[in-house]
């Protein structure tokens, strides 16, 4: 077998010289050939997984991850399905809030007042609610006035004194630059409609009891 492996000796070699061995020879020979262990497998293209083959006791297959590992993690915080995602800017439509819905509602108070109240009164109510016609024909009122002074008119006609007194002074503190001419005239006409309405039911108190007492007792 030797004889395979090693060249023919050279003459000019001394004794102790190593011998020369044959790659073309060696190649030649039948033996048996091996699969080198540290060969890998190649990944199938379609992604199913590939069962081991001549592979070395003591080493694991090499191939791509089972699919349950990759289906039980959890998805990546901050994605979501496209298909849930709802937009939400809807516009918004709101009623626009008009004069007249205002200032008659305080005009038809004012002349409730009328014959209650000193006339010197009247006259500065009215003179402020002209002020108030004015400067909202003019658009100088922005919309959060509006809004609060339909809200005050509606407290108002519902005798809710209360209400209505702290619409105006929520407008007198975030809103003093628009309404500083005119919101004395309409505070001082929720004190007149509300002590005449206190009159008023005083007034009805007294003849409801006047009637009970006239009323025979059989």
């Amino acid at each position: 077998m030797a004889e395979l492996y090693v060249k023919p000796g050279n003459k000019e070699r001394g004794w102790n010289d190593p011998p020369q061995f044959s790659y073309g020879l060696q190649t030649q020979a039948g033996g048996s050939k091996r699969t080198p262990l540290t060969k890998r497998v190649a990944a199938p293209q379609d992604g199913s997984p590939r069962a081991p083959s001549e592979t070395s006791p003591g080493l694991s297959p090499v191939g791509p991850p089972l699919l349950s590992s990759m289906a039980s993690r959890p998805p990546p915080m901050g994605s979501c399905p496209a298909s849930n995602v709802k937009p939400t800017n809807f516009p918004v439509i709101e009623s626009e809030t008009l004069l007249e819905d205002v200032l008659t509602p305080l005009e038809q108070a004012l002349e409730d007042c009328h014959g209650h109240t000193k006339k010197q009164v009247c006259d500065d109510i009215s003179r402020r609610l002209a002020l108030l016609q004015e400067q909202w024909a003019a658009g100088k009122l922005s919309v959060p006035v509006k809004r609060r002074m339909a809200l005050l008119v509606q407290e108002l006609s519902r005798h809710h004194w209360d209400a209505a007194d702290d619409i105006h002074r929520s407008l007198m503190v975030d809103h003093v630059t628009e309404v500083s001419q005119w919101m004395v005239g309409v505070k001082r006409l929720i004190a007149e409609k509300r002590t005449l309405s206190s009159e008023e039911e005083t007034n009805e108190e007294e003849a409801m009891a006047e009637e009970n007492q006239t009323v025979p007792v059989i």
